[in-house]
């Protein structure tokens, strides 16, 4: 995130919701990411989130099968340093236990990664 730029309580909580109801947490074999994929006329949202997570990627729009979508993705520092700090904690087993599991086997999965930042 932008040196300084902190979130407030409404925006954090808006990005854990975002990322509960939508988010994919996992990765690609190698690197974990999380993903978030959805309809283009969530534009504005995804604009908006990138704004926050500059050093995140937003790809799209994409239109194929049917579909036309924008794709915003959170990996290496961006996931490490900047995303799953501020929402990590909101992600519990009391608020969703699935997406808990998600975060915590992708921490597991991706160890070693995680442990490059860990300070």
């Amino acid at each position: 995130m932008e040196a300084g730029r902190q979130l407030n309580e409404v925006e954090r909580g808006l990005v854990a919701g975002i990322l509960i109801g939508e988010g994919h947490f996992g990765g690609d074999g190698r690197n974990p990411h999380i993903t978030l994929r959805m309809h283009v006329r969530h534009e504005s949202l995804f604009r908006w989130l990138h704004a926050r997570f500059p050093r995140t990627r937003l790809y799209g729009p994409y239109h194929h099968g049917g579909r036309h979508y924008y794709q915003w993705m959170a990996r290496g520092a961006a996931l490490a340093e900047d995303v799953l700090p501020l929402v990590e904690p909101v992600l519990t087993e009391e608020v969703d236990a699935y997406v808990a599991e998600r975060v915590r086997a992708m921490r597991e999965r991706y160890a070693s990664f995680f442990a490059r930042y860990e300070r």
